[in-house]
């Protein structure tokens, strides 16, 4: 039997990424002293997504944040830059996983594998078969029309290598797939040889024998541990992206004391339009109406066994502005009012 592909409208369509590198564009502009709702907001996001470090955001709207901010700082070069300044330590989890291994080659075999913990939407591979190659490719985001972010992840890749090694390693040939006329004279003297740009892959190409180089930091304790966590991490991500619903439900308990518990809204908190996130859930055998009823439905059950918590402030907590509104919707939910459902209930 032939196993049914995948709708174009399920989740792994909408890559998400921790943010980081949308965070460190966003310090360069207010370095500069630069507006960011203008620009946060031209990428489908706002200042709140990238405000909480905790939050990620979608892919595709961070590489679409450095090529807005490389315009306003007028930095032709703004990737390049932006990956020459900050710790690699930001990474995070998935650095020190590679920083603990005991060869170069495992270390880029570990970013392979988890490398989705902080960017679903790049994948990174190895090949040996040319040299030693670190090939990054595009998942579910437009590769033509972006130069900053590829760039920043060129060079990143290149400072891990060396930071990795202790040593200054030189690439033998550098790839790009989009355009520039020639390598800048200041990103060619850090790397170490010009960039063939409108190139068929992106890929950083080593000698071969650079991937035996034992990496400086290596504590064989320490990366089983850390690989113990990455696998916790990565299972979790895998966990979280499988149900479209309780990353709905999420936006929900946080945007209904607002009034805002909106498909609009919640669809752009999810880094998608409104009509993608109603054939994501379509796909579930669920609509947003559905999500959001249900979910007030519980929520106000929970809330009405706590004796001590007016009905007045239910309503607001579910998004009601008045008391009225939220009991008619009660009774259409249950067949009875919030305080009969209250005094018929053995409640602490």
């Amino acid at each position: 039997m032939k196993t049914a592909e995948r709708p174009p409208s399920a989740l792994p369509s909408i890559p998400s990424a921790t943010g980081g590198i949308a965070r460190l564009a966003c310090a360069r502009l207010r370095d500069a002293q630069i507006a960011l709702a203008p620009i946060v907001s031209a990428a489908g996001l706002a200042i709140g997504d990238l405000e909480d470090p905790k939050r990620r955001i979608d892919a595709r709207a961070q590489a679409r944040i450095l090529e807005l901010a490389a315009g306003e700082l007028q930095d032709d070069c703004f990737g390049f830059h932006l990956a020459q300044g900050f710790e690699l330590g930001e990474i995070g989890l998935l650095y020190y996983v590679m920083a603990s291994s005991e060869h170069l080659t495992d270390a880029l075999r570990i970013v392979s594998r988890y490398s989705a913990i902080n960017n679903e939407g790049v994948r990174l591979r190895t090949s040996l078969e040319h040299g030693f190659g670190i090939q990054f490719d595009y998942v579910n985001i437009e590769r033509s029309s972006d130069r900053h972010h590829a760039e920043f992840w060129l060079l990143t890749l290149l400072r891990i290598c060396r930071a990795l090694t202790g040593g200054r390693l030189a690439p033998t040939q550098i790839k790009l797939k989009h355009y520039r006329r020639e390598t800048p004279p200041d990103v060619r003297s850090q790397l170490g040889c010009d960039i063939d740009f409108a190139a068929d892959r992106d890929e950083l190409l080593f000698p071969a024998q650079i991937g035996a180089l034992p990496v400086v930091g290596a504590d064989s304790h320490l990366n089983r541990m850390l690989l113990h966590y990455a696998d916790e991490a990565l299972k979790s991500r895998a966990s979280r992206r499988a149900s479209l619903q309780s990353r709905v439900e999420d936006q929900i308990a946080q945007l209904l004391p607002h009034g805002r518990a909106n498909a609009a809204e919640v669809a752009r908190r999810l880094g998608m339009s409104r009509r993608t996130l109603a054939r994501a859930l379509s796909s579930e055998g669920l609509s947003f109406s559905a999500v959001l009823e249900g979910f007030r439905t519980a929520l106000a059950r929970h809330y009405l066994e706590d004796v001590e918590l007016p009905i007045s402030q239910i309503a607001w907590l579910l998004g009601y502005s008045e008391v009225s509104s939220f009991t008619h919707a009660f009774v259409r939910w249950t067949g009875h009012t919030p305080r009969a459902y209250r005094g018929s209930n053995s409640v602490r």
